[in-house]
């Protein structure tokens, strides 16, 4: 009984042995047509690839684009060797799998495979460039990196941040550097006692003096509120944030309008109070001086308001205005790179 198994088992590896044998020449052919596709694939792709220059800047497109093409490349080379080999069937299976396999991986890197396609669609729409100042998700900073997983900010602490490009995609993008002019404003409240349109003519004046606001459009100074002891005034004003600090730009124009409102006698009280008088209001009875006294009061403090409105030296020379967001260029510059990867903008 062990002589017959060993002797069919004799017989089986001959009879491979003798396909093997004749299946040679055509084996040797498929392995030279797969080793020919292989080599060709690179220089087929980057061939294939070269028009998408003048279709896309893209560069992570034309990297995924030129990879597809030489795995389609090797695919049929690996499909040419197994017909070659007498292996048409498994031939058929190993492609058919291929696709099966995609989906398997696809569902097991579902994360890493949505921040990928998430990276293309940033790379073909371009909604912020590289060193544009963003927010997204909570978060502002300069551009710094954006890999085909995250991109890489660097707030204005000098903190590296990074955003996976999913959330990048899905998030709401609010790009500061798209356009150049920006409002700002601040609220600043007058007594009720206060004239509100002096106290509106005082503030624009103030505004339109300073050389970091612009005239087009024009700042303004509405009523926005009537509050308990206060009428809030809101100031609006444009500035080119690519040359001034919109922070930098309120904080002189709020030092200055309440320095042209003391000085103008308008005031500006804190909240209401309530004042118990136990004995009673005393009544004092105005004579002729103290209506004098009045008088004068009024008369100088309309010339202070007329001083103030006439006043044309009101600049921004003695604090300084400009922009921090080249200072956080250049520390990102400096600093070391997030991450491995080439940028894909």
């Amino acid at each position: 009984m062990k002589v017959d198994e060993t002797e069919v088992l004799v017989n089986e590896i001959d009879r491979y042995y003798t396909v093997f044998l004749e299946q040679l020449p055509q084996i040797s052919v498929g392995i030279i047509l797969f080793v020919i596709f292989y080599g060709l694939s690179g220089p087929i792709s980057r061939m294939l690839v070269k028009p998408l220059k003048y279709a896309h800047t893209s560069m992570l497109i034309k990297v995924v684009v030129r990879r597809l093409i030489s795995l389609v490349i090797i695919l049929f080379g690996l499909y040419l060797f197994l017909r070659m080999a007498g292996l048409s069937s498994f031939a058929v299976a190993i492609l058919s799998g291929t696709g099966v396999a995609g989906l398997i991986i696809g569902f097991a890197f579902k994360d890493i495979a949505e921040n990928f396609m998430s990276s293309l669609l940033l790379s073909i729409q371009k909604p912020f460039k590289l060193n544009d100042v963003i927010e997204v998700d909570g978060h502002v900073g300069v551009v710094k990196q954006v890999t085909a997983r995250a991109t890489t900010l660097v707030d204005f602490d000098g903190n590296h941040i990074q955003i996976p490009n999913a959330n990048v995609y899905k998030n709401t993008i609010r790009n500061y550097t798209a356009n150049p002019n920006s409002r700002g404003h601040f609220v600043i409240g007058i007594g009720y006692d206060a004239p509100v349109s002096e106290a509106q003519a005082i503030g624009t004046k103030v505004l339109n003096e300073m050389s970091a606001v612009l005239e087009d459009p024009e700042p303004q100074i509405l009523v926005n509120e009537l509050a308990s002891s206060t009428i809030n005034l809101k100031v609006y004003f444009w500035t080119d944030t690519h040359k001034y600090s919109r922070l930098k730009v309120s904080s002189l124009a709020m030092k200055r309008i309440v320095q042209a409102f003391d000085a103008a006698g308008i005031s500006m009280p804190d909240d209401a109070r309530e004042v118990v008088f136990p004995d009673g209001v005393p009544i004092h009875q105005i004579n002729n001086s103290d209506n004098r006294a009045q008088q004068k009061e009024n008369t100088n403090r309309q010339q202070n308001i007329q001083n103030i409105v006439e006043k044309p030296n009101i600049t921004n020379e003695d604090e300084n205005l400009e922009s921090d967001d080249n200072d956080i260029r250049k520390q990102a510059m400096l600093a070391r790179e997030p991450e491995q990867g080439q940028n894909i903008l």
